[in-house]
C-alpha cells in the first residue's frame, strides 16, 4: 500500500520551481527567536494563474533525537486571480512566499511542504544547529 509521504517529491530548488526554499540561520543560540522564510519560484518564477499555482505551505521542525516533529505553520494561499468576470481576471494573486520567527532549544531539521494544484506535493529540509 503506498503512503502518503511516497507521494511527495523533492529535488534541487535552484533547478525545480516547486521545490520550497527555506532560508534561515544555520546556526543559533538556544532559545534565540530567529527568521525563516519559505518560497517557492526563488530561481525559476512559479505561476500564479488560476489553473497553476501554490495552495498552501507547512513547516515542521524535528528536533534531533526526539520520535516526533512539530508544526511550526500552516499557511494558506487563496487569491489566484479568481473573478466573477472568469479565471485571471481577478485583481488580487498571492505570492507563495510565507516568513515567520521560531526559536529551538535543541538541534534538529526544519521541514517544509507545499501543494501545487496541478503537480502535488513538494518537500524540502535544512538542519538547524544549536549553539
Amino acid at each position: 500500500m503506498e503512503k502518503v509521504g511516497d507521494l511527495f517529491k523533492s529535488s534541487d530548488w535552484r533547478k525545480e520551481k516547486h521545490v520550497p526554499v527555506i532560508e534561515c540561520l544555520d546556526e543559533v543560540d538556544s532559545e534565540e527567536i530567529f527568521t525563516i522564510k519559505v518560497s517557492l519560484g526563488k530561481e525559476i518564477v512559479h505561476p500564479n494563474t488560476t489553473e497553476h499555482h501554490i495552495r498552501w505551505i507547512q513547516v515542521f521542525f524535528k528536533p534531533n533525537g526526539e520520535e516526533f516533529s512539530y508544526q511550526v505553520g500552516n499557511f494558506e494561499f487563496t487569491a489566484h486571480g479568481e473573478s466573477t468576470k472568469g479565471a485571471n481576471t481577478g485583481p488580487v494573486y498571492t505570492n507563495p512566499s510565507v516568513t515567520t520567527e521560531l526559536k529551538i532549544n535543541i538541534s534538529g531539521t526544519l521541514y517544509a511542504m507545499a501543494y501545487c494544484n496541478i503537480h502535488g506535493l513538494w518537500e524540502n529540509a535544512k538542519p538547524i544547529k544549536v549553539k
